[in-house]
Parts: structure tokens; sequence; C-alpha cells
């Protein structure tokens, strides 16, 4: 599962489906849900999974209006599909996922 930034953003989400993951460094239910999402990455090859910093990309933040974290936001082709706020059980997530495709 790779952290992007910025500049990385538009070329790490251009294709296919992307869970995006919205957290930061001091979020505690951030760091519990960074594990589910490894899991996640690891066994739904047609899914990627990246995180974004919110504290280092502001822009992109705001541009997904991210008023609390953890958010995932689901997008297809570079185009929002959906967004979960919270922690959230693998299951749940693996649900939104399929809902978004």
């Amino acid at each position: 599962m790779k952290v992007i930034n910025e500049s990385e953003f538009v070329n790490e989400v251009k294709y296919g489906l992307v869970l995006v993951d919205f957290y930061a460094e001091w979020c505690g239910p951030c760091k519990m849900l960074s594990p589910v999402l490894e899991q996640i990455n690891k066994e739904n090859k047609d899914v990627k999974v990246v995180k974004v910093n919110i504290d280092d990309s502001r822009r992109i933040a705001s541009y997904y209006q991210i008023q609390s974290i953890p958010t995932l936001v689901l997008l297809k082709d570079g185009e929002f599909i959906r967004r979960m706020i919270g922690f959230n059980p693998k299951k749940k997530i693996e649900e939104f996922i399929e809902k978004g495709k």
C-alpha cells in the first residue's frame, strides 16, 4: 500500500478502481484501519489501495471535502464513486468496494 502526495495523486488514481485512505499520523482510528487496508490490498487484485496524509496533501483533502478521518474514497478511472467515514471492519469495507464496482 503506497502513501501518495499531491504530485502523484492524479497518476495513481487515473485508471481502474482505487480506494483512497485519507488519514493523519496522529489519528488513532486511522492507525487501527491501516492493517485492515493492508489485508484488503493484498487480497483484492481488482482494487488499488493508496493512502493520502491530509496534513501533507491539504489541497486534495479539501477537494474531496474530507472533514473527519479516516475517510475512504472510492474512485473509478479518476472519478468519485462513493465515500465511507470512520473505522469500519474489513467485511464492511469489502462490501463498500463491491457496491462501487
